[in-house]
């Protein structure tokens, strides 16, 4: 049965008063408000069944957000915002490499943190460090990537909010993890402490047809704590309550979609030593789903 660490101490990097004046009003409306309760009203929200209702939010929404580039989306209308949301693209929008030795993005994001484990211990951002095992609870497969790449893909809301699988694999086991519901913007990131070890997560080994492993560790935040994986038939939320070690048996092919987040998130990828960054990822940039992110060693060996 699943676990709540809710409620388990805030722990500070940086004090909330050293923040600018903007990056305080962030953290505050976005944070020191009653997180779960406010996730659990936004799900009911965004369920209501009214397209008026729903026009009305999405004006609302693109006041606050950058380009919700509607129009890459099958459809035009929505009958609620959670439909929004979780809209789906128009085909062919997305272009994916197929290259054999190439490992795609699964999401739209902005890259975050992201290189080479010391050991096993990674960074969220701004150098602070956390463990390789706070994150993958489970040693025998957060060993496997001791001195592996990793890379962070924050989803913003107003992002494509459905992800992909970056190569071939084969899924036979999640691992659910119960937490909190904390903002994973860049300003909850200089203020938490390990705050992607604090939220709900599902871990995902990736099975390849080669050597190497890949595991996507999608985690939830506020207005989210909510993910569907197409090899499952319950929506992994607050209202789960396990097991936390679910078994399937499901193939992906490459650019097959794994699931969604009902709002904006973050994926955090893991590689072992066979993979290394594409030259041309680095922090900050905006990437697509479907385009390269990792590259087999040898590749850029040759």
């Amino acid at each position: 049965m699943k676990t709540l660490n809710a409620s388990s101490p805030d722990t500070t990097i940086k004090p909330v008063n050293e923040l600018t004046f903007a990056e305080r009003l962030n953290f505050l409306i976005t944070n020191r408000v009653p997180r779960r309760l406010l996730t659990r009203f936004m799900g009911w929200y965004s369920g209501i069944e009214s397209i008026w209702l729903t026009r009305l939010s999405i004006k609302i929404w693109s006041l606050f957000v950058d380009d919700l580039k509607l129009h890459e989306a099958k459809k035009q209308s929505f009958g609620s915002l959670r439909e929004c949301f979780i809209r789906q693209l128009k085909e062919g929008v997305r272009q994916i490499d197929y290259r054999e030795n190439i490992i795609v993005s699964p999401c739209d994001a902005i890259v975050g943190s992201c290189g080479k484990l010391d050991g096993k211990t990674l960074f969220q951002t701004k150098g602070f460090p956390y463990e390789l095992s706070d994150l993958i609870p489970d040693k025998s497969l957060s060993d496997k990537y001791i001195n592996g790449t990793y890379v962070t893909l924050r989803l913003k809301s107003s992002m494509y909010h459905r992800f992909h699988a970056p190569t071939d694999c084969k899924v036979k086991q999640l691992n659910y993890i119960s937490g909190d519901t904390w903002n994973v913007n860049p300003v909850a990131l200089k203020c938490i402490e390990n705050l992607y070890c604090k939220n709900e997560r599902v871990v995902i080994e990736l099975l390849l047809n080669k050597t190497g492993s890949i595991t996507l560790v999608p985690v939830a935040a506020i207005l989210v704590a909510s993910m569907k994986l197409h090899c499952l038939d319950e929506t992994l939320d607050l209202k789960y309550k396990g097991p936390n070690l679910i078994n399937c048996d499901a193939r992906f092919g490459k650019g097959d979609e794994l699931g969604y987040f009902q709002h904006g998130s973050t994926i955090i990828v893991f590689a072992t030593g066979e993979f290394n960054l594409c030259q041309d990822i680095e922090s900050g940039q905006e990437i697509k789903m479907g385009q390269p992110l990792l590259i087999e060693s040898d590749v850029m060996q040759n």
